[in-house]
């Protein structure tokens, strides 16, 4: 019907005009499709742009943004520095040599005094006759004369008034003509008191020859009653003195440093020896062997 009506006719005339549109149409939403796609990724990227950055160099925290320290274990253990000085380690080596020596903490006893090398033993008479009263003077090594410390009034410190006489000695009691040496010292010098230290003991007839000379006599055990008498603080910066460094290491008398331990060429006991050699040839036995009670005079 339709297609003899006369409205037909001017519908023909507009086919090709519709079929252009219709391809116009499709064309433009292909090109919309494409802009889309191309328009998204900028986008993003443009909103990226736009976050603000990081800086290089951020703000510190304040400590109530930092996270609290946990507490660690420690497995150290400490000791009283009273007891044991830091600075003193007792290796396999102790007193006046050999291998396998007690190490026991350091405290005032015999056994210490008898362990403690022979300048030890004379910074530590020296120290606690200074806690008594005294002005004192000493040299470190070297020929003394037969005086180890000199005894000053605090009064007169330019003049002294009596001399005191070391012996670091183990197992060997001093005997009268040590203690007659010293007063032969005395007379030479015009001084009219003296005292004579020991880590020992003295025989009979020191003690009676001491008693008629005005010569103080001081064993070991009247050394650690002495020591005994002083304060806390006292008592523990003594300890420090006589055990400080390597305190049972023997010091050269001629040279005032550290002897080495020391082997014979040919086989032998070891022994001590100044590292001076051969320009200094001090020796000393070492612990255990019956000269190294009298090697240091």
């Amino acid at each position: 019907m339709l297609a003899s009506s006369p409205l037909t006719e001017p519908l023909k005339s507009l086919r090709p005009i519709g079929a252009m549109l219709f391809a116009v149409g499709v064309v433009l939403l292909l090109v919309q499709r494409l802009l889309f796609k191309t328009r998204a990724p900028k986008e993003n990227s443009a909103a990226t742009a736009k976050q603000p950055r990081a800086s290089r160099h951020p703000k510190p925290s304040s400590p109530a943004d930092r996270p609290s320290p946990q507490p660690q274990s420690d497995d150290r253990q400490f000791v009283d520095n009273t007891s044991v000085p830091a600075q003193s380690t007792i290796n396999a080596t102790a007193g006046n040599g050999g291998p396998g020596a007690d190490p026991s903490p350091l405290r005032w006893s015999p056994e210490l005094l008898s362990r403690i090398e022979w300048r030890r033993f004379e910074a530590f008479v020296e120290a606690l006759l200074q806690m008594s009263g005294f002005e004192t003077r000493s040299q470190s090594h070297g020929a003394d004369g037969g005086v180890d410390i000199w005894l000053h009034a605090r009064a007169q410190p330019d003049t002294p008034i009596g001399i005191v006489q070391c012996k670091h000695w183990n197992g060997k009691r001093v005997g009268v003509d040590k203690v007659r040496e010293l007063r032969g010292v005395m007379a030479s010098l015009g001084l009219p008191r003296g005292q004579f230290a020991t880590t020992s003991t003295f025989t009979a007839d020191a003690i009676e020859f001491a008693s008629r000379n005005n010569i103080h006599l001081l064993d070991a055990q009247t050394l650690l009653r002495l020591v005994g008498k002083r304060t806390e603080e006292q008592r523990a910066a003594l300890l420090a003195i006589a055990t400080e460094g390597e305190y049972w290491r023997p010091t050269c008398a001629s040279c005032g440093i550290k002897l080495v331990e020391r082997r014979p060429r040919n086989g032998g006991k070891a022994f001590w020896g100044c590292a001076n050699y051969p320009r200094c040839r001090t020796s000393m036995p070492m612990r255990g062997s019956a000269e190294s009670d009298a090697a240091v005079a």
